[in-house]
């Protein structure tokens, strides 16, 4: 079984709603429009200064997040499958 591939809008996107933080509020936040964060949202990869960015303004770390990810599945697999890598 091939494990589930690294979402990095689903997890922003589930951590704002943790907060009970609006689209509207992480628009103005970092200058986007309501738009553009449900793009975000629907994309499996971010700008990493963009991540950075709302990571600071979640007070939450999404690289550690990704980290762990990554490091469990070398624990699961011995091996790294990320979708655009060998």
């Amino acid at each position: 079984m091939q494990p589930k591939s690294i979402h990095v809008g689903q997890m922003i996107e589930a951590e704002l709603r943790r907060q009970d933080k609006t689209v509207s509020w992480l628009a103005r936040s970092i200058c986007h429009e309501r738009s553009s964060i449900y793009k975000i949202f629907s994309r499996k990869s971010v700008d990493v200064h963009l991540l950075l960015r709302i990571s600071m303004l979640l007070n939450h770390d999404f690289f550690l997040d990704i980290s762990c990810a990554i490091n469990d599945r070398k624990v699961a697999q011995q091996s790294i499958q990320i979708e655009g890598f060998p």
